[in-house]
């Protein structure tokens, strides 16, 4: 059984942050920028937990799974403040429902952690 964070309860993401727990039988923290969503589906599935942060939800995860509508709300569940791979530990895998080939630019350095931008662009070289 695997630690797996889940970041997006969409139309799509819900159910499967859902199948992940009752198929796969894994141990599943949600994260959601709607946090009653992310509590209606603790309730409704009867396990996992919630996050406040994608960073803290990818905390001590084997996988973090992010299924996000667009290219900017992904970099901000990913990039962002508090982001998911500020928690990720080493070794973590990132998963992103669409696998996509997002262009990722060079952050300022305001912006973003060098450590931040080489993780991003390592996750756009796997998926692409």
């Amino acid at each position: 059984m695997a630690k797996v964070a889940f970041i997006g309860l969409g139309v799509m993401g819900y159910p499967m942050a859902g199948h992940l727990l009752k198929k796969g039988g894994h141990e599943l923290t949600v994260y959601n920028r709607n946090a009653a969503k992310a509590a209606a589906w603790v309730k409704e599935y009867g396990a996992g937990k919630t996050a406040a942060t994608p960073a803290e939800a990818a905390k001590d995860q084997d996988f973090v799974f992010s299924c996000v509508g667009n290219d900017d709300d992904l970099r901000s569940v990913t990039l962002g403040k508090d982001g998911a791979f500020e928690g990720m530990r080493k070794g973590a895998t990132f998963i992103d429902k669409r696998a996509s080939c997002m262009p990722l630019q060079r952050p300022r350095a305001s912006a973003f952690s060098m450590r931040q931008y080489r993780a991003a662009r390592r996750v756009q070289r796997t998926a692409c």
